[in-house]
């Protein structure tokens, strides 16, 4: 991995014992998204930075406080910021994705795929 993360600040991703911490499969995902995009060019890891920082600052600044701080979610929010700003997908291409996204059952990655044939419970 090229990306250099921050360890402290505003940017620095939650640890536990010096290793990355993630909730729910889908934080691991954007996470590897990002450094993967960022590796192959299509934007700088600074930029990246820089838009997460701003989308942290934002929340902080926000009137709306009700709402728990996600961040995986601002992550989240960051790589579209990124990616509709050097043009990889439109604003609205991200609004119908996340739409789209939304609809998809509760827990939709944690069903039982035991009968997939690379699971390893699955029997042939």
């Amino acid at each position: 991995m090229s990306a250099t993360l921050d360890i402290e600040g505003p940017a620095a991703p939650p640890r536990s014992n010096g290793e990355l911490v993630f909730a729910e499969p889908w934080e691991s995902r954007a996470f590897g998204m990002a450094v993967s995009l960022s590796d192959a060019g299509v934007f700088t890891w600074p930029e990246f930075q820089a838009a997460l920082i701003a989308r942290i600052a934002a929340w902080e600044g926000s009137a709306k406080r009700d709402e728990p701080y996600s961040y995986y979610g601002l992550w989240l929010a960051a790589l579209e910021d990124v990616l509709t700003s050097v043009r990889v997908v439109s604003t609205d291409e991200v609004i119908t994705r996340a739409r789209s996204l939304a609809r998809r059952p509760s827990g939709h990655d944690h069903r039982d795929h035991s009968d997939h044939p690379n699971h390893p419970d699955h029997t042939h």
